[in-house]
This record gives structure tokens, sequence and C-alpha cells, in this order.
């Protein structure tokens, strides 16, 4: 087997157990809350949201910083650096004793990530060209599978054992997904190439990267395309509520709705990466686009449980397509040398979008409720597009080629 194809086998093992793991709290986060000490139905919102945000807070900040090193230590490095502080930290969230130290260990967890972008960076440096938008598609796959899976697994696994266990075991996903990676995965880099490169910081690499229009062009679209699909996520619960009429099974129907888009993505992301390899990642971007716009719009009108979860199945298979093709443009025209720097770009790009989302649809639910939301998120998409078109589709091509 070509390393490139170990390498991808390694990698979405890794990147499912550390997905999984990382997700395997969420069922059960405001209960633990509970266990350390709060009570206060108002409290323990406030502390989830903030424990939850913490997160992406520290990630979207350090990302930059941990994609300069990478360029200068190699990929590998750094993701073994995030997966075995990351399972450290996970483990030591099971003796937390209040809401401060789960938050302050969230806090760290953020600042340390970073397995995913590393992954990606590893596999686009590693990949031969013609294939690149598979391995993305499919490296999509396996973080998605983990997501979906993990809520599930970690629901089960709390009712069953508890909840600070939980966490050791999270924490033992991700060591052995770490020690998988460190024994098998191989990467090509050249440490006394890299010190040819004169250092600069990471404002600096900024300031390099923005020169090629694209990559600020497709950062911009990870921003508003993360923005657009997070925002309406925490409220499809209460829409479910809202359309269902039997208390007794909306938690099952909920969790039937909110996986559908995440078992189309995982099944369409490396048939999407494989057309992107013939057609070109700008048009299956695009229209992955058009297509998440046109059915997050009957959302807006449906009247059933089913309805929703046909319409949310179908967007999953739009989103298969986004995120695949960005990490592939950016490969594309990223100059050799400074791809993990562009990664880590786009990684706090996500965070940030993962933030804002869910924080402004709230905000505005109040106003013109859920169906108003998804009206809001086919308009960004619908921008997106043209955003697309007219800066990478339509925009001078830029080869590959040493940083000045």
């Amino acid at each position: 087997m070509a390393q490139w194809k170990l390498n991808l086998a390694v990698l979405w093992i890794g990147l499912f157990l550390v997905m999984g793991g990382m997700t395997m709290i969420i069922p059960f986060l405001p209960l633990y809350l509970q266990e350390l000490g709060l009570h206060n139905k108002e409290e323990i919102t406030f502390w989830a949201g903030i424990i939850f945000a913490g997160n992406f807070v520290t990630s979207f900040l350090f990302q930059p910083l941990w994609g300069k090193l990478s360029d200068k230590y190699g990929r590998k490095v750094m993701l073994l650096r995030s997966g075995f502080g990351m399972a450290i930290v996970m483990t030591l969230m099971g003796f937390a004793m209040n809401a401060w130290h789960l938050l302050f260990l969230r806090l760290i967890n953020g600042t340390i990530s970073g397995f995913n972008p590393a992954a990606v960076s590893l596999m686009a440096a590693s990949t031969p060209k013609e294939h690149r938008g598979f391995v993305m598609g499919t490296l999509q796959s396996g973080a998605v599978a983990g997501t979906i899976l993990g809520p599930f697994i970690g629901g089960v696994v709390a009712n069953a054992v508890g909840y600070r266990p939980i966490f050791y075991i999270t924490g033992a996903c991700i060591f052995a997904a770490s020690l998988l990676a460190m024994l098998i995965v191989k990467e090509e880099f050249s440490r006394e190439e890299a010190k040819e490169h004169v250092p600069i910081s990471v404002f600096q690499g900024w300031q390099e990267l923005k020169q090629i229009p694209q990559l600020p062009a497709l950062f911009a679209v990870t921003v508003l395309l993360q923005f657009s699909m997070q925002n309406s996520m925490p409220l499809v619960p209460l829409f479910v509520q809202e359309l269902h009429s039997n208390p007794a099974d909306v938690a099952f129907y909920a969790g039937l709705v909110g996986s559908m888009p995440g078992m189309s993505n995982m099944i369409a992301s490396p048939l999407l990466g494989k057309v992107s390899d013939k057609l070109g990642a700008e048009k299956v971007l695009t229209l992955s686009l058009v297509g998440a716009a046109v059915f997050f719009i009957p959302q807006a009108f449906i009247g059933t449980v089913w309805q929703l979860m046909l319409a949310r199945f179908l967007l999953g298979i739009c989103m298969g397509g986004m995120l695949p093709s960005i990490n592939a443009l950016i490969g594309k025209f990223t100059p050799k040398g400074m791809d993990s720097r562009a990664y880590s770009f786009n990684s706090s790009a996500m965070s940030l979008g993962n933030m804002a989302g869910p924080v402004v649809g709230g905000l505005l639910a109040g106003f013109m409720g859920i169906r108003g939301i998804f009206l809001i998120s086919a308009v960004l998409l619908l921008l997106n597009v043209l955003w697309v078109w007219s800066t990478l589709v339509r925009g001078r091509k830029v080869n590959r080629s040493s940083p000045s």
C-alpha cells in the first residue's frame, strides 16, 4: 500500500476517535454540572454555554501559532502534540471539582487543540494532486462519523457508568489515536529545508498569505459557511418539539433529526471529493453551496418531523462537498512551505463561525423564530455562492511557488 493511503487510513481512524471522544461529553454536560454543585437552571444553562464555547475561543486564538510551528518542525510533530495533550486534558476533566475547573480545562483544551488541521495539512502535503479531493472528502467523513456517534455513545456509556468515567474513556480514545499515528503515519519533511525559509511571525505569515486573493476568500467562505450551519443547530430540538405532538419521544426524534446531516455528509464527502478531482473543487463548492441554500428554504415551511428529516438529510449531502473542497483549494493556492499555516488560519475561521453562529442565531430566533433563521441561512449561503464565483471561479489562477 502506498504510504499516503496508509496515512489516510490511520488518520481517518484518528479523526474518528478524536471527534468521537470530543463530542461524547455533549449529551450530559449540563447533568455533569449538576454533579459539580450547580442546581439553578439559569446558572446551569449559563455555565454550559460558556464552557462549551471556551474551547472554540482559545482554539481560534492559538491555531495560527501551531500552524507556524508546524511549517517549521513538521505536521506530524504538531499532530502528536495536540493528540497526547488533549488526551491528558480530557482525562483531567473527570477530576474537576467545580465549574471553574471545567472551564479552565476546556480553555486549555482549545489552546492545545489542532489534531484536525494537522491531519488535513499532512495529507494535503503527502497526497498526489490527482487524489487530493478524494482524500479531503474521506478525512471529512471520518471526522463526521465520530461527531455523529460520539454523543450517542456518550449518552449510552454515561447512563451505564456515570459521568466522570466518560472523560477517562475519551482521554483513552484520543491517546490511542495519537499512539496509532505516532507508530504508523510517516511524513516527508525536511527541517533543513524548512530552516532555509526566513522565520516570520504569525502576523507576517498572514500578511504574506493574504497577498494571494483566493486564500482570504476561502477563509471568509469558511466563516460564513460555519455560521450558516451552526446558527440554527441548538434550536433544532425545540423545532422538533414544536412539530411533534407526543412529548414522550421528542428526545428520540430530536436526536434522529440532528443526526441526519451527519449521516448523509459521511456518505457524500468521499464521493463528492472524487467528483472534485475530475470537475474541479471550485465547481463542487459552488454547486454544494447552492444545494444547501435550496434545502434550507423548505425547512422554514415544513409541517412534520419527517419532512424536516428529509430536508436535513439532503442538506447533509451538500455539506459533504463544502469543507473538503475548501481544504483542497487551500492546498492548491498556498505557497510551498506554508501549508500548515494556511490550514491553521482556516481552522481559526471555522472556530469563529462555530462561536458566532449559535450566539447570533439564538438572539435572532427571539425576534423571528427558528423558521426565520432557516431563511437567513439560505440567504447567507447564496451570498457565499456569489463570493465564491467572483473570487475563485472567475478569479485568476495562482501557481504554487515558494514564498518570497
